[in-house]
């Protein structure tokens, strides 16, 4: 435990750029490695992309059928051994929060599996270092490109507060698509002491447009969250501020969502609202609420809440547009009953894989023609507190 400490350290004292330099260096000296490397998952979650000095010159790794992704998938560490050496494969995630993989390769008769677990403390700092590394280099940010992202794009993966997010009480996932060329759907969500807040956003529009309007949302709200207004009042001055820059030429669909963590009572404020699921006993069904405008389509909108109950063991799935509407060959639309299905099939897979695997169902289903609107799936595990007992607080009602 020492060696972690010095790691640490070392780690906290390092240049942006020099992290996995430190870590190489600390692995040879402490465990016997041989080499040392870090690949992050690109933005389309179907790759794993080399940290290096010269991003895209060495060949990424698929995450579907390599040792690498086997560890990013399943949040396992993995040891794979040729006849001259063994290396272990181990996630780098953060607060739920899937990164990418550090490979560690020793000689063969090394016993690196009785180090996976401070091999595993070196990884959680590493990837702590790499969240606070961020602001001051691009290099992480390259590694995670497999091609080149459209303005718009950039400017939705910068207003993005994660891909995944866990807790005692929920575990969050979430996944955009076209990766690198997204526009208008987006989603945030803040967790406090007592409370979870999300939200997904459908700007309306096309490009850079899309995205500056979503932009103005998503801080919108955030700005009204954190000067602690309710959640009626966040829609409310989002929806002001949208109004006062477009003046009801363009809109933000929104569906709002204010999770006790205690309780599980949940206040929603649907504003023209991306859809909801409900995963419950394996049954599937549609969480509904009463219709309310976008934001910002009329001057002053009274928004009200309303309210239901999540209990532990439910999923909740949320889609764009771009997903319920997208239609089959046939002209069926993806939401009408193949998005039930999808949610039934992947009731196994932890929050973070869901919406990936629903969005490659989507994609089949839909045929080989590209999608037509952006499409954005949210899923959410709700586990509660188990000091919660079976209290149920009182005005609430099941949805």
């Amino acid at each position: 435990m020492d060696e972690i400490a010095v790691v640490e350290q070392a780690l906290r004292r390092a240049a942006p750029h020099m992290l996995m330099s430190v870590v190489e260096e600390a692995l040879r000296t402490y465990y016997g490695a041989r080499e040392v490397e870090l690949r992050l998952a690109d933005y389309g979650l179907r790759s794993l992309q080399l940290v290096g000095s010269n991003p895209h010159t060495v060949q990424p790794l698929p995450i579907s059928s390599s040792p690498q992704g086997r560890a990013f998938g399943s949040q396992e560490p993995y040891v794979t051994e040729t006849a001259t050496a063994v290396a272990a494969h181990l996630p780098v995630t953060i607060r739920g929060d899937r990164m990418g993989v550090l490979t560690v390769t020793a000689p063969k008769d090394h016993d690196i599996v009785r180090q996976l677990p401070e091999l595993q403390h070196i990884c959680e700092a590493l990837g702590h270092e790499i969240l606070v590394a961020e602001r001051d280099t691009d290099l992480y940010v390259l590694a995670r490109r497999a091609a080149r992202l459209t303005l718009a794009a950039e400017m939705q993966w910068q207003l993005l507060p994660g891909r995944s997010c866990a807790r005692p009480e929920f575990s969050l996932g979430a996944h955009l698509e076209p990766a690198y060329a997204i526009f208008g759907d987006n989603y945030d969500w803040s967790a406090s002491a007592d409370h979870l807040t999300l939200t997904v956003t459908n700007g309306m529009g096309e490009g850079i447009e899309a995205a500056l309007l979503t932009n103005l949302a998503i801080n919108a709200l955030r700005n009204a969250r954190r000067a602690g207004l309710g959640l009626v009042d966040q829609a409310a001055l989002a929806d002001q501020a949208v109004y006062a820059q477009y003046r009801g030429s363009a809109y933000v669909s929104a569906l709002l969502l204010r999770f006790d963590l205690t309780t599980g009572e949940v206040e929603a404020v649907d504003a023209g609202s991306p859809r909801l699921w409900r995963l419950r006993e394996r049954t599937v069904e549609p969480v509904s609420f009463e219709a309310q405008l976008p934001l910002g389509m009329f001057e002053e909108t009274a928004y009200v809440a309303e309210r239901f109950t999540v209990r532990p063991g439910d999923r909740l799935l949320f889609g764009s547009d771009g997903v319920y509407d997208a239609p089959s060959p046939d002209g069926e639309s993806y939401g009408e009953r193949a998005l039930a299905r999808a949610l039934t099939s992947t009731r196994l897979l932890p929050p973070a894989q869901v919406p990936g695997a629903v969005l490659r169902q989507l994609a089949e289903y839909h045929g080989d023609t590209p999608l037509e609107d952006d499409a954005l799936v949210v899923c959410l595990d709700w586990r509660g507190r188990k000091d919660a007992g079976e209290r149920v607080p009182r005005e609430t009602a099941e949805v």
